[in-house]
């Protein structure tokens, strides 16, 4: 009777911690998940960058280095393999793009073109997209993180190399820029 019970508890155990393994495998898969459809995102992202840059270019001539820049920060995060590349190129490809933005209020002809302004709404709304996304993968991230730093998951993760990962984030150049107030003008 007691070996029966010691192989219920034994199967107990086996089952649940076998529940914890598959729980971190389902965490990281959702995660992985997540970050294709930043990926999709950021590949719409990247090929509206062109098309924006020579619009830009027709009116704004001597304006060459923002535009290099623009052009340079995409070329890099298309080329980033890692997760952890691609976060740190697209927070330099969201910078050169915001550079691009206030360049562009010196130029009143080309916020009236209409080609520009269709670029600039489909950049507007896919940079919306991407926004949903980072949030869907932080909350992908912090769940996953939380699993593989939370007893007693810590130690299934630990022995099957389950790891904290990091959060797709403004990086800190951008969040400098967000701590002065914003400036409005009339």
């Amino acid at each position: 009777m007691g070996f029966i019970i010691f192989l219920v508890i034994l199967g107990i155990l086996v089952l649940w911690l076998v529940g914890l393994y598959n729980r971190l495998v389902s965490l990281r898969n959702r995660r992985q998940n997540a970050f294709a459809d930043i990926d999709v995102q950021l590949r719409q992202r990247h090929d509206l960058v062109p098309q924006l840059v020579e619009t830009v270019k027709g009116y704004a001539g001597h304006e060459r280095e923002l535009l290099t820049k623009v052009t340079e920060a995409r070329s890099a995060a298309m080329s980033a393999k890692s997760i952890e590349a691609k976060i740190g190129a697209e927070q330099q490809l969201s910078s050169a793009l915001a550079g691009l933005r206030v360049q562009v209020e010196a130029y009143p002809d080309l916020k009236a073109n209409q080609n520009f302004l269709r670029l600039q709404d489909e950049l507007s709304d896919i940079e919306n997209k991407l926004a949903a996304s980072r949030r869907y993968f932080n909350s992908a991230t912090t769940e996953y993180n939380n699993s593989v730093e939370i007893f007693p998951s810590n130690l299934i993760a630990r022995n099957f190399g389950f790891n904290r990962e990091v959060m797709f984030d403004l990086g800190t150049e951008k969040r400098e820029s967000m701590d002065e107030p914003p400036k409005i003008q009339f």
